[in-house]
């Protein structure tokens, strides 16, 4: 067998010319940034790209599906420099982010201890990612980027053990995700509509839809012995309102009823399919329970989709 040989590209710029005109626009594709989530174990969707900051504006401004936690990514071609290490601070600031991304050709050893200086150094909630791209190709294939992720802020492993090792029920969630990414993503079907997302001791986990207004979420309502899952509309009343108009022609097409949710007292409206008598305790169930879940968020994703 005769196998072609890797080589890397390490001019960017033979690729993308400009960071602004051509390496935002390219990332900010729902694919490409989808790729970044992975890597960094986030779920990200993109609410404006050249988002403005006073004078200024910052490359990628998004919020983390689910949480709505405000994320910005500042991108640099080139290696990293201290001006770049200023704006994403700056930037940071003025966007009151708590997740900063700084995307970059190659990492310099005083940025990367500086990053690492920074996620030690502020609150748990922030936190900061050094991320190198590269680009990688085979003979006269096409062109491959890769995510390396340089620093990360390793606090939030620590809190998730933390966690874990002082409450069995958090323990219990987070096994229960752990064998859910490990069984769901080996299905071709749901992975090529959803993006992994990365196991916590939340009891939901939110997927992203391609919508900054919409996300889906998968739900362990242990209280009542429920696993659910919703079509989650974070904030537009209007949104809502236009699926309703088209509730029969949505559930003809996924087959079952669901619950439609418009909370008077909140800004987010759920629509929410329920498996009733859930039971969580028994492992040998959970590939069923998995079953449902990607059977019901493939078609509600599809069947919703339609009306964005």
């Amino acid at each position: 067998m005769e196998l072609g040989k890797l080589k890397e590209i390490k001019d960017l710029r033979k690729v993308w010319s400009h960071e602004a005109l051509d390496f935002t626009p390219w990332l900010a594709e729902e694919e490409n940034l989808s790729e970044l989530a992975d890597a960094v174990g986030l779920e990200i969707t993109l609410d404006e790209t050249e988002s403005s900051v006073g004078d200024f504006s910052v490359d990628i401004f998004a919020k983390e599906t689910g949480t709505d936690r405000k994320i910005i990514i500042e991108n640099q071609l080139e290696d990293t420099n201290h001006d770049h290490l200023g704006k994403l601070i700056t930037y940071a600031s003025g966007k009151n982010a708590e997740i900063i991304i700084w995307v970059v050709k190659r990492a310099r050893e005083e940025h990367r201890s500086a990053v690492e200086w920074l996620n030690n150094h502020t609150d748990e909630n922030i936190g900061f990612f050094l991320v190198e791209i590269k680009l990688y190709q085979i003979g006269e294939s096409q062109i491959a980027p890769k995510f390396n992720v340089i620093e990360k802020p390793n606090n939030w492993t620590k809190e998730i053990k933390k966690q874990t090792n002082s409450s069995p029920s958090l323990q219990a969630r987070l096994e229960y995700w752990l064998a859910f990414n490990d069984y769901a993503f080996e299905n071709k079907a749901f992975s090529q509509n959803f993006n992994k997302r990365k196991a916590s001791t939340d009891h939901w986990m939110t997927f992203s839809v391609g919508s900054s207004a919409c996300a889906m979420s998968v739900s362990q309502i242990r209280k009542y012995n429920n696993l659910i899952v919703e079509w989650y509309i974070t904030d537009d009343k209007d949104l809502y309102k236009m699926f309703f108009s088209h509730k029969d022609e949505i559930e003809n097409e996924v087959g079952f009823a669901l619950d439609w949710c418009e909370l008077p007292d909140k800004k987010a409206s759920r629509i929410i399919a329920y498996l009733h008598d859930t039971d969580f305790e028994d492992k040998n169930a959970w590939s069923k329970q998995f079953d449902w879940v990607m059977d019901t968020a493939i078609k509600m994703k599809k069947a919703f989709k339609k009306y964005i």
